[in-house]
């Protein structure tokens, strides 16, 4: 590289930290930010609804709770996992997303969502009859007050880390922490009901037999919907340099709620005919599809980031060029890596040491720290094995 071009990449390198927020520790406790005291409401009332509605039965039910509390923690762990891989381009701290993650659970689960959704149902009853609230009621009353409860925790999020959150992908990684959150707590509360329902009887067996239909389920549920949701939140808000597009945006947010109102009113959707079996493979998969095509274009702020991040790297050989295109790259710019080096294994440790290095030069503002020397010469010694 030229020293002008060298110049170039600099500035754009130092532009891309400036513009992602890359780096930036998450401080939670702001007493003079008005979000972290919303936040604070929105928990403590949550924490407190959810100690109410426990501490009933919650001694009777004690085993179906304890089972249902072991279960969906184990359920979380894959998930987390899934999830980290996900979060790879310029990553968000760990504590914000564990934010994200106790909104989802407490907060909009207990403070917003159980109160509204108790009230709404009863409302759907009296104007349409027991039956069409039966069959309905449920997807016209949780796309609104839970996707809107969920998103309320982005927006809290944007208020107390405004430079960490601002692209659309930042916003479908924070919409699934958040659903995620809402996805177990709600489950836990699903198991304590149908322990509830059948008197405590086999209370262990039942706690299973809900977890294997809400952990199925789960695949497709809440953690999707907040994903798609959030980032058209972010696509409307336009934090991103280039990225406001309010249609699109919009057209998400819809989307996730008519995906939501779908799982919610199967049985009315299939009118009680074979189609209420079919129905749920058929809505999985283009709820994957669409969340994965949402994900390809919430990411593409983040990819060219990523690129500018990395480039001036390419003077001091630690990256080349196809590696460059395989860690700032779609899926196939890495298969096209591991099928240049004809090595899946050596390719995916050159792109997670090329990952380091560029986490490392995020946190150092860009410049040549100890850690971001330690992990330049960690990957110049990959790349010379």
């Amino acid at each position: 590289m030229s020293d002008t071009t060298v110049s170039d990449a600099r500035t754009e390198q130092l532009a891309a930290i400036e513009e992602s927020g890359w780096g930036q520790p998450f401080r939670f406790v702001q007493p003079h930010n008005l979000a972290f005291w919303v936040y604070l409401l929105g928990v403590g009332g949550g924490a407190l609804a959810m100690i109410r509605y426990f501490g009933a039965g919650g001694t009777f039910y004690s085993r179906a709770l304890a089972g249902g509390v072991i279960l969906f923690g184990l359920y979380l762990i894959p998930w987390l996992l899934l999830l980290r891989h996900h979060n790879r381009f310029t990553a968000q701290p760990a504590g914000l997303l564990a934010t994200g993650f106790v909104w989802g659970g407490v907060a909009a689960t207990f403070w917003i969502a159980l109160p509204a959704n108790t009230a709404l149902l009863e409302i759907w009853a009296k104007v349409g009859g027991p039956t069409f609230a039966a069959d309905w009621g449920a997807g016209l009353t949780a796309p609104f007050n839970e996707e809107w409860g969920k998103a309320l925790g982005l927006v809290l999020l944007i208020g107390l880390a405004p430079r960490l959150v601002r692209s659309a992908y930042d916003g479908f990684i924070i919409g699934a922490f958040i659903g995620l959150g809402f996805q177990v707590f709600e489950d836990v509360l699903y198991t304590y009901n149908g322990a509830a329902q059948q008197y405590g009887v086999d209370q262990l067996g039942a706690s299973l037999h809900m977890f294997v239909i809400r952990g199925a389920a789960g695949i497709v549920s809440h953690a999707l919907f907040s994903a798609i949701f959030c980032a058209g939140l972010m696509w409307v808000l336009g934090r991103a340099r280039g990225e406001r597009n309010v249609v699109r945006g919009v057209w998400t947010m819809l989307t996730a709620m008519v995906f939501h109102f779908a799982w919610d009113d199967m049985a009315g959707l299939g009118g009680g005919t074979i189609a209420t079996a079919i129905l749920p493979f058929v809505i999985a998969v283009v709820e994957l599809v669409t969340l994965f095509y949402v994900l390809r274009h919430a990411a593409r702020t983040e990819r060219v980031w990523t690129r500018a991040l990395l480039t001036p790297e390419l003077s001091t050989g630690a990256i080349d060029p196809p590696l460059l295109d395989a860690v700032s790259g779609l899926r196939k710019d890495r298969k096209a890596y591991r099928k240049h080096l004809r090595s899946r294994r050596t390719a995916r440790h050159l792109e997670e040491a090329a990952a380091d290095l560029s986490r490392e030069l995020a946190h150092s503002g860009g410049n040549d720290s100890a850690a971001v020397s330690h992990a330049r010469s960690e990957l110049l010694r990959l790349r010379n094995k």
